[in-house]
């Protein structure tokens, strides 16, 4: 008989196996890189409570629950104990007796759920087939997202101009009865302003409609700082007609991300968050969340970080990024050709660069970023928006508090370096190249030559210098920009 064939070998999948600590090693050297998450000197994504042995304690907390399944809690009791523990004390700050709420993996999946919450009631309640969401310009893009996802239409309404906060009538003026849900920030991410909160909840009300207060950023910062004596607008679910919230423990509460809560007013609407499946032969499903397998190691976290700081360590923490803020924007305000946009409540900032005739520049705005970014700091670029100036975004911590002299002098030399730049000028070959595509006909290839044009589009990131690429961005449609946006981050992800 002839011999048995030899296996074929089995194609190299992964690379032979490596020494711990050499993988360590590896990873270390890849952060090196990136922006600095601690020191003060990212105002964007980061949340530095600046207190020693804290992220050594989260990564404990992490470690000692990293492979604990959060999906059924009959099975690990324990997950159930901790998030009725870090739910019930975003409760006691910010919800009603009766009020419920679910821990999630971060602010988008919070405010998908009260998305679909709201539509699930809608159509339940109301009988609304076709359900609409009512929002200001200025809310979080995450709410388009969950309407995307979710199938509800969105109704956007224009803010005040120069204060940045909703305009009542105009939200009173969209509601229908198709409405399922009306948004308001508090604060807004992009200026850092509260929406009317009292006057938004009220009139949703009125039309028997939800109203959900996007509280991510300043939920677990705002009521602090009222406890320092400072005054702040109730914006919580003490104020009549408000039916959700949500709040990211993974910001001011300085968890590890992701870690967030979204709170209903009873139990009632929060089953309309849940997804329940029996129809098939495996176990029976109930999910609260969008996710179904998931660590609870980042609910273990976020229940050690919030019992470890406690309430005066919260209120101590929140000072300090008051009195950071209390320098900062005087500081601002004082420097020639710079204009604080709004009124900001408190820890996020957002402020203008203007040119000789007193007009924001996009140009100066984008080189004070580039020359910002040099001298070692991280200012947010956010671009013009229907009728809004293109400006520079600071999200402060208490890490900041130290850093506000340095930053407030790198940021007059950046100005003075700026002016002498000359203007940004996009492309022109690029701009027209641009003008005459068709988002939605767009081919990749199509795609791949506009990004090789600007000089993206290899998987190498953005250059050094990004001014000249995001004036080109500001000066395209909105569908042009998504499109080519979301070209270039898949470029990112080469596999």
């Amino acid at each position: 008989m002839p011999p048995e064939p030899s296996p074929s070998p089995s194609p190299t999948v992964l690379p032979p196996g490596r020494p711990a600590e050499e993988l360590l090693a590896e990873l270390r050297g890849l952060r090196d890189g990136d922006a600095p998450t601690r020191g003060g000197r990212t105002f964007a994504y980061v949340y530095d409570a600046g207190l020693p042995g804290l992220d050594e304690l989260a990564a404990a907390a992490y470690g000692a629950y990293a492979t604990v399944n959060g999906l059924d809690p009959t099975v690990f009791p324990s997950v159930a104990r901790l998030e009725n523990d870090v739910v019930g004390a975003v409760s006691a700050v910010l919800g009603v007796p009766g009020a419920q709420g679910t821990f999630t993996s971060g602010g988008t999946e919070s405010i998908l759920l009260a998305v679909k919450a709201a539509r699930d009631h809608a159509r339940a309640e109301r009988g609304v087939e076709r359900p609409e969401l009512v929002l200001p310009s200025t809310a979080h893009a995450a709410f388009h997202k969950a309407a995307h996802y979710l199938g509800v239409e969105t109704v956007v309404v224009p803010v005040d101009p120069v204060g940045f906060r909703a305009v009542v009538p105009a939200v009173e003026a969209a509601l229908t009865d198709r409405t399922a849900l009306v948004v308001a920030s508090a604060p807004s991410y992009a200026h850092g302003v509260t929406d009317p909160v009292a006057e938004i909840a009220s009139a949703a009300a009125a039309r028997g409609v939800l109203c959900h207060v996007d509280a991510c950023i300043g939920g677990w910062y705002l009521p602090f700082l009222r406890r320092t004596g400072r005054a702040v607008e109730p914006f919580d679910l003490s104020v009549p007609g408000v039916t959700s919230l949500s709040v990211d423990l993974h910001k001011y509460g300085y968890a590890d991300k992701g870690a967030s809560v979204v709170l209903y007013r009873d139990a009632e609407l929060r089953r309309h968050q849940y997804f329940a499946h029996a129809g098939w032969p495996g176990y029976p499903v109930v999910n609260p969340t969008v996710q179904g397998t998931k660590s609870a190691g980042l609910l273990a976290q976020t229940w050690a970080v919030l019992r470890h700081i406690g309430e005066d360590g919260y209120t101590e923490l929140a000072r300090r990024v008051a009195e950071a803020a209390e320098r900062l924007v005087p500081g601002l305000r004082e420097m020639d050709g710079l204009r604080v946009l709004g009124e900001p409540d408190g820890s996020l900032v957002a402020f203008t660069v203007t040119g000789p005739e007193g007009d924001p520049d996009l140009g100066l705005v984008l080189h004070t970023a580039d020359e910002m970014r040099a001298r070692g700091w991280y200012l947010q670029p956010q671009l013009s928006f229907d009728g809004m100036p293109p400006n520079l975004h600071l999200t402060l911590t208490p890490a900041t508090g130290d850093r506000v002299g340095a930053l407030l002098a790198d940021l007059a030399q950046s100005l003075k370096a700026a002016r002498a730049a000359g203007p940004v000028v996009a492309d022109p070959a690029l701009v027209a190249l641009a003008a005459g595509l068709d988002p939605d006909t767009l081919g990749p290839e199509e795609v791949a030559g506009v990004l090789a044009f600007a000089g993206l589009g290899d998987g190498g990131g953005l250059p050094s210098r990004t001014a000249p690429l995001l004036a080109l961005l500001d000066a395209l449609p909105g569908r042009l920009k998504e499109r080519l946006l979301t070209e270039f981050v898949g470029s990112l992800f080469r596999v």
